[in-house]
């Protein structure tokens, strides 16, 4: 016999490990709350309509009337074999001299009942061979009543009739028994009116006894007290058009819940494959389900707890569903968590950075002074000082300003804003204070009619600080007397604002440059007189809006080289328009 290769021994364990896969991954399944909700609401359902069905089953509904229907034709059958061989003949009638010398004149022997002259019993002895012929066969339980309502036979009670059906010495029911016949009478009772069983003198208590003694045939269905259904059905029994008594014929206790009991068995068997089918479906859902959304979970904890290294999503954008789509979510969100963060720690270092010159500078001449020997250096020292705590207020109101913008952008909503009317405005108040400079601003509106509005959807308190920002930088540039344009013209879906100054323009290097931060390139004014986030705070206003800003040189005409010469700064903002 060739003995195992080392290499076939993993292929022998590939059932048991995936066996163990599974088992892991059903028994991490079952801890999850969206798995058990879903298995659980599932279920319900099925429990729900399983109960509807053993309770509203028509099949037991059905089958109680073709009980009653069969038992009134063998009623009728067995009636008609009674009052054929049962009763007495002719040459047998008995009359009561008594009741004969009560009649009155022009009276016959029956009184005014046309069919019953004559009184023809019913003889018990007689009727055992036919019910032990008739009824044996039918596991049903036949009593016969005299006209009075008596009973004068009873299935029960003849020798080797139905031995099978007599009922077992009673014994105290148990606790399972007992739960079970409060099961069987709440699912039977409904609104039947509960089976006692009368004395032999009583058979008038039954009301389809009741109404055979007056000719008419009658069917009942009733509840016992261990809840089984009783069909009973009641017929004269005639002879010559007269009632001679009524045939009785019940099922027994078990006769229709056995069969009810046996559909109830099966729908609850189906209710098991189906309830086993729905759960391994429901896992599988689950799985769809509660998987990626704890993926989803456990990064989104990470991402809170991560120090150092970047947190990815796991990407489930491929599915077409609301998990694709929280995927989706959730790695921008996460994307711009970390843009922010990183943001805010690079103008973090920027802030100090920018703080700490001033500081250093302020500390040397608080330093210094001391050791000043005349008024003239005090003095300098002394403009030194204020120069720099002058800058530091500056800095730190610009920083504030810069540091509120996000929140305050996040927090108001936005409406629409008439960059017609807002420009108009700011461009009226600029030609009027002169922003400190003797520079004139002038404003030009391209678009179909002079009604335009040129609306946008935004802040427009933010975005005239946009504009008066770039107002003020280009007037700063620009020489007395000189002029800046502003134009405002509606580009395809966008509304386009244009800037522009005669002034020396920007070198190419620091095109790109002047948005960032605390950068500032002025050679015409003194150190630390600008704080350099004007352009900046601007830049993210735009975006906040989804608009873009850029700056670019206005060309004039060549030199003797061939290079285009510089006119001027422009500066140009385009936002959505609404």
């Amino acid at each position: 016999m060739p003995e195992q290769s080392s290499g076939d021994k993993p292929q022998g364990f590939r059932p048991l490990n995936w066996l163990k896969r599974a088992g892991q991954f059903f028994f991490a399944l079952s801890f999850s709350s969206l798995t058990r909700r879903i298995v659980s609401l599932n279920l319900a359902g099925l429990v729900a309509l399983v109960a509807s069905i053993l309770y509203l089953s028509q099949f037991r509904a059905g089958l109680i009337d073709a009980r009653a229907q069969s038992l009134l034709v063998q009623a009728e059958i067995i009636a008609g074999a009674i009052a054929a061989s049962a009763t007495v003949q002719t040459n047998a009638i008995t009359i009561d001299p008594d009741r004969l010398l009560d009649l009155k004149p022009g009276e016959t022997y029956g009184g005014s009942d046309e069919y019953s002259p004559l009184d023809f019993p019913i003889n018990p002895e007689r009727v055992a061979p036919v019910l032990r012929t008739l009824i044996s066969p039918t596991k049903t339980r036949a009593r016969i009543y005299d006209p009075n309502g008596s009973l004068l036979v009873d299935s029960r009670n003849l020798e080797n009739v139905l031995r099978y059906n007599l009922p077992p010495p009673a014994e105290k029911p148990g606790i399972v028994e007992r739960g079970m016949v409060a099961v069987r009478t709440w699912l039977n009772r409904g609104d039947l009116p509960l089976y006692r069983e009368l004395g032999p003198e009583n058979g008038n208590g039954y009301a389809e006894v009741a109404d055979a003694l007056q000719g008419q045939k009658r069917s009942m269905v009733r509840v016992n007290a261990r809840g089984e259904v009783i069909v009973s059905v009641a017929v004269p029994v005639l002879r010559s058009r007269a009632i001679h008594g009524a045939l009785m014929l019940s099922t027994q206790g078990d006769d229709i819940d056995q069969m009810v009991t046996a559909e109830r068995l099966a729908i609850l068997k189906v209710g098991g494959v189906a309830a086993a089918v729905m759960i391994m479906l429901s896992l599988l859902l689950a799985s769809t389900i509660a998987g990626p959304v704890r993926r989803l979970a456990d990064s989104a904890e990470r991402v809170r707890r991560r120090i150092k290294a970047r947190i990815e999503i796991p990407d489930f954008t491929r599915r077409r569903d609301e998990i694709g789509h929280l995927s989706g979510a959730l790695r921008d969100m996460t994307s711009a968590l970390y843009s922010r963060i990183e943001a805010i720690e690079m103008f973090a270092a920027d802030v100090a950075h920018e703080l700490k010159n001033p500081l250093t500078s302020l500390r040397s001449a608080v330093e210094t002074l001391p050791l000043a020997r005349n008024e003239t250096s005090r003095a300098r020292l002394l403009e030194v000082i204020e120069h720099d705590v002058k800058r530091l207020d500056r800095l730190i109101s610009d920083i504030s300003d810069a540091s509120r913008l996000d929140a305050e952008l996040q927090r108001q909503d936005a409406i629409p804003v008439d960059l017609r009317r807002l420009l108009t405005t700011l461009v009226s108040v600029a030609n009027e204070t002169k922003l400190g400079h003797d520079v004139a601003v002038e404003t030009r509106f391209e678009g179909r009619s002079p009604t335009d509005t040129f609306a946008v959807s935004g802040h427009d308190s933010r975005l005239g600080q946009v504009v008066s920002n770039l107002l003020s930088n280009a007037q700063s540039f620009s020489e007395r007397g000189s002029k800046v344009r502003l134009t405002c013209r509606r580009v395809r879906g966008e509304i386009e604002i244009v800037v522009d100054d005669d002034g020396p323009g920007i070198r190419d290097d620091a095109l790109e440059r002047i948005f960032e931060r605390f950068y500032t390139d002025r050679p015409h004014q003194g150190f630390g007189q600008n704080s350099g986030l004007g352009l900046s705070i601007s830049k993210q206003i735009v975006d906040a809006h989804g608009g873009r800003i850029w700056a670019e040189n206005r060309a004039g005409p060549p030199d003797d080289e061939g290079v285009p010469t510089v006119t001027g700064a422009r500066f140009v903002v385009r936002l959505p328009a609404l």
